[in-house]
């Protein structure tokens, strides 16, 4: 179930009837759960970690090293939980050492085209996240929050349970 042209590094530990797409890469340190389709052109680099279950469309970049200007390559991760559904040209970012190494998103996500999680950003569950909307580093939300499609989260902020935000 891996297409011949998908890259593997052979320190990935890929779980039970995984999926991964055409021209795939996946890094080293790279861990994919059970039952997890990875579609095409997808790139997953070092240290992420992906639940069972999860749905990846084509084009999304996962565990890229954070942007921020004080990362120097220290080791830092990306933990996905399960069963979330990761849409076209998203983007998640490791974390870095100011927020623990660690960027974290939970389980049953539906996270839309063009979605922007930031280095060292915690999400909950049951989150949906509309198109292009994006969290600058260090950003919590918490439980059933949606985000409406081009809302911007400003570094350091909350967002809270079952909040519902609007474009812009």
């Amino acid at each position: 179930m891996i297409h011949p042209t998908a890259l593997v590094d052979p320190s990935a530990r890929i779980g039970g009837n995984v999926s991964i797409g055409a021209y795939t890469i996946i890094g080293p340190e790279v861990e994919i759960g059970e039952g997890t389709t990875i579609g095409p052109h997808v790139v997953i680099e070092s240290h992420t970690r992906i639940g069972k279950e999860n749905r990846i469309w084509q084009f999304a970049s996962l565990g890229a090293a954070p942007q921020d200007k004080k990362f120097h390559g220290e080791t830092s991760r990306l933990e996905i939980g399960d069963r979330n559904v990761i849409r076209e040209f998203v983007s998640f970012n490791r974390g870095t050492e100011e927020g623990a190494g660690v960027t974290r998103i939970g389980n049953d996500n539906w996270l839309m085209a063009y979605v922007h999680i930031a280095h060292d950003c915690i999400v909950g569950n049951n989150a949906i996240f509309s198109n292009a909307s994006s969290l600058a580093g260090h950003v919590t939300v918490d439980d059933w929050v949606i985000l409406g499609g081009f809302t911007l989260v400003h570094q350091f902020c909350q967002v809270g349970a079952h909040a519902f935000t609007a474009m812009g």
